[in-house]
């Protein structure tokens, strides 16, 4: 799979209108990727195996997008297949007393990935400047120098040995609206909804333009953004796992060799034995 069809390169001219959430790529339907979404999750557990075991990198994934864009339903798939010992997510609010009193980065610095770990963002700092954008929290020259600080961040963590793939996940708005009727009409995911979903719906083209605005001012070239096409799970899933996979394939991820010389086992038995 070419998953630099998805990187946002030209940000100058990105639209997320012209975006078809809808895309599939080369396929058709769930059947055709099914297998080779199992191989892929079975690579991802080998490589976070030797990524654990090696302690040289770490892996942060951000996830972004509109209410019901999938972002639990990605994680849990997605990381299904890995060991939870070398796994961390973590899922940003509405910050607590304790860390407004610091800089918005305070409580995201925190979270991210020690060496050896894949740490999963469920949302992240770019709400500090999507939400303030949209309904109007902090002026103009603030937010660009909140963004000047998560360039300068995520600049810190990659030259510190954190790889960092930030993914957007594009639903429609009628997708997003069946979602929200779903988790109405079965008592099973009667937890998942929240009223304000629905309010921030009346945001739907401000936060459309808000994060085009963060596309322009944070995909850098350390640390780029993804769109990924997600009316279809099955597609969301398959291309997330691609992405995740190629990206720590790229990595120099080695097993670890001894210290010291290989030991004689001979000698360690008791004689005994």
């Amino acid at each position: 799979m070419d998953i630099k069809r998805y990187m946002i390169k030209d940000t100058k001219e990105i639209r997320l209108n012209k975006l078809d959430p809808d895309d599939t790529g080369i396929y058709k339907s769930k059947k055709e990727v099914e297998a080779k979404t199992e191989e892929l999750k079975a690579r991802l557990a080998e490589l976070q195996d030797i990524l654990f075991a090696q302690k040289k990198h770490s892996l942060l994934v951000i996830l972004q997008g509109m209410d019901s864009s999938g972002k639990d339903g990605t994680v849990k798939h997605i990381f299904s297949g890995i060991n939870p010992q070398g796994f961390i997510v973590t899922s940003f609010k509405k910050p607590s007393l304790e860390e407004e009193a610091h800089d918005f980065l305070w409580r995201v610095h925190q979270k991210t990935p020690p060496k050896g770990y894949i740490s999963a963002f469920n949302r992240s700092h770019y709400e500090d400047v999507l939400v303030p954008r949209v309904h109007g929290g902090l002026k103009k020259d603030d937010l660009k120098r909140r963004f000047r600080y998560i360039r300068q961040f995520e600049e810190m963590l990659v030259e510190e040995g954190t790889t960092i793939i930030k993914l957007f996940l594009h639903i429609s708005k009628e997708k997003q609206l069946k979602k929200i009727k779903e988790r109405l009409e079965d008592p099973k995911k009667h937890w998942k909804f929240d009223a304000s979903d629905l309010q921030e719906r009346e945001y739907w083209d401000d936060y459309q333009e808000a994060y085009e605005d963060v596309f322009k001012e944070s995909s850098i070239d350390k640390a780029p953004w993804y769109w990924i096409p997600a009316n279809h799970q099955w597609y969301r899933n398959y291309l997330t796992l691609s992405i995740v996979v190629k990206t720590l394939e790229s990595l120099d991820l080695r097993y670890p060799k001894l210290n010291t010389p290989t030991p004689d086992i001979s000698e360690l038995i008791s004689p005994r034995h």
